[in-house]
């Protein structure tokens, strides 16, 4: 296995303020220095980054910032972060606009594959169109990433119609793009991640590893929350995926680098135990 962690620790996620008007330029991003994050996760001793399709936008018109430092810390651009609506028919030609953009983005600097989250709660309640339309939008984000030497797979994700077992049961029937577990938030959404892990073994892609807490909800550095992380990582190594385990954690009232440190401590030991 290899390991990467998220640049969303440096400053957390938002979004862009122009896309409450304007769909197509509505990208994730982090408030963060994305050079400061890169050098912290390299010398804390990380391989790979993941980061937001908003913050490469950032550096497309002076991208020497981005790749002297990836190149500076040896550390590897493995996957961007992106995401939609998806269930607005009117809408959707914008959002695979920005998702094309993403795409673009990700292959000139490098990235092998693209995550995705989305699929939108409806004010006045979720029907199965809404799921066959995520379904289908996905399955075109799979043909537009691979035009861009990527590699999709969908990030299921609180406040979404992806949150329960069977919502995520409901959108893998429908679509034939990879599966991005995120720990935590399967976890949240009443799943129990390594059962999920194991049902979709064979789609498995990508993998966000975070810790959680029951009782309050907040993610956490691995290791300090309630989670099962040594089932987990039995789960990923039944698989025949052997290949990048990003560490993700969403917001932290301390140190990001302390905690990327303190993850992949305990990340490094899980792993010694399950052999990988």
């Amino acid at each position: 296995m290899r390991l990467g962690y998220h640049s969303i620790t440096w400053g957390g996620v938002v979004g862009a303020p122009q896309g409450v008007t304007s769909i197509k330029d509505l990208f994730y991003l982090s408030h963060g220095s994305v050079p400061d994050a890169v050098r912290d996760i390299g010398a804390v001793g990380y391989e790979g980054v993941e980061v937001f399709d908003g913050n490469l936008a950032a550096f497309a018109d002076r991208p020497e910032e981005l790749t002297d430092v990836l190149a500076e810390t040896g550390i590897e651009l493995v996957s961007v972060y992106t995401g939609a609506n998806f269930v607005y028919a009117d809408v959707l030609p914008d959002e695979m606009h920005r998702i094309r953009t993403a795409c673009e983005l990700a292959a000139r600097f490098g990235a092998s594959r693209l995550v995705v989250g989305g699929g939108a709660r409806r004010a006045a309640g979720t029907t199965d169109e809404d799921y066959d339309r995520l379904g289908s939008g996905l399955d075109s984000v799979v043909d537009l990433a691979a035009e861009h030497g990527l590699e999709a797979s969908y990030h299921p994700h609180l406040g979404t119609i992806v949150e329960s077992p069977d919502e995520l049961d409901r959108l893998m029937e429908r679509s034939r793009i990879g599966f991005c577990p995120d720990t935590a938030h399967l976890a949240a959404g009443g799943g129990d991640p390594a059962a999920a892990i194991r049902k979709y073994a064979d789609r498995l892609r990508h993998v966000h590893l975070k810790d959680l807490s029951r009782k309050t909800g907040e993610f956490l550095p691995l290791g300090a929350g309630d989670l099962d992380l040594a089932d987990i990582v039995r789960a990923v190594s039944e698989t025949d995926y052997d290949s990048w385990l990003v560490v993700e954690l969403d917001s932290y009232d301390g140190d990001p680098r302390a905690a990327a440190e303190q993850s992949l401590t305990h990340l490094r030991q899980l792993l010694a135990d399950a052999g990988v």
